[in-house]
């Protein structure tokens, strides 16, 4: 079992406007790899995100964090810099592999400027804003999340294959 952060991107969430769904699909959808050890709800501010990311990473030491929302073409949209700010490396394979799927449902996925990346052995994901794109991103991931994270954590080698 993994600790998990959920980060939500929202200023009408922040502001406690508008209630955070795609935050609970995703706690949902991740009830059998882990425990969400912290979930917060922050304005679209790249400090406050990266803040949050430090922490939760850092601090906290958590496996993987989520985050949802911010990542598309608005001005206030800076959950895809904040990302690159904090981590070490990318992962490029798991937003390529979200963007692809979601190309499929909609021509509307190219517009996602998600990232993926380790900071030190944390696991950042950014997902879509609506619950929907969350739903239809973390299903793309979860098959090659545990491994990935094991991996990360020197659990299994990287050349070990699961079927």
């Amino acid at each position: 079992m993994f600790n998990i952060g959920i980060i939500t991107a929202s200023d009408k969430g922040a502001a406690g406007q508008r209630e955070d769904v795609s935050g609970k699909v995703i706690a949902a959808m991740l009830k059998e790899l882990g425990h969400v050890a912290s979930y917060v709800i922050v304005p679209d501010n790249q400090d406050k995100l990266q803040e949050s990311l430090i922490h939760m990473a850092d601090e906290l030491q958590l496996d993987l964090i989520l985050t949802t929302g911010g990542t598309g073409l608005g001005p206030r949209d800076v959950t895809p810099e904040a990302t690159l700010a904090v981590i070490d490396r990318e992962v490029p394979g798991i937003a390529e592999a979200m963007r692809a799927t979601s190309l499929a449902i909609t021509p509307r996925a190219m517009l996602s400027r998600a990232k993926a990346g380790l900071r030190k052995k944390t696991l950042i994901i950014n997902l879509p804003g609506s619950p929907k794109g969350v739903q239809e991103c973390l299903q793309v991931v979860l098959p090659a999340l545990e491994h990935g994270l094991a991996i990360m954590k020197g659990e299994t080698s990287e050349c070990a294959r699961t079927e």
